[in-house]
């Protein structure tokens, strides 16, 4: 079982790293140059890889924040011409500038109609 090792030098965490020369695997300190050596042989590798599209977020009552830029594109599903637009806000290596809109009249979320299909994002 897996269990957290700390430096006697410093007391922070140790943490298990390749060790080439000696070809073995070791607990070493981030902070100083201590290292001891793993009595566990068992080496476990997660990898993730997740792949996501821009995404209309929780957009509660966009409509009436006076920070938020307005616009005059049509809303798809009620036709009013006046909607507030932000950036998808999230957390990848590449982001496209993608424009989100709320209509202020229905609050019905959609991305720019004029987009080609293919780069539109979930909605």
């Amino acid at each position: 079982m897996a269990s957290l090792h700390f430096c006697s030098e410093c007391n922070n965490l140790l943490y298990p790293k390749a060790d080439q020369q000696r070809r073995i695997m070791v607990y070493a300190c981030r902070i100083c140059p201590y290292d001891e050596i793993g009595e566990n042989k068992c080496v476990y590798r997660n990898d993730l890889l997740t792949v996501t599209k821009e995404q209309v977020g929780v957009t509660t009552d966009l409509g009436a924040d006076p920070t938020l830029a307005h616009s005059n594109i049509p809303c798809p599903q009620c036709g009013h011409e006046d909607a507030v637009l932000y950036q998808d806000q999230s957390k990848r290596k590449e982001t496209r500038m993608i424009l989100f809109f709320v209509c202020t009249k229905c609050n019905h979320s959609f991305t720019d109609p004029t987009l080609p299909l293919d780069n539109r994002p979930d909605t």
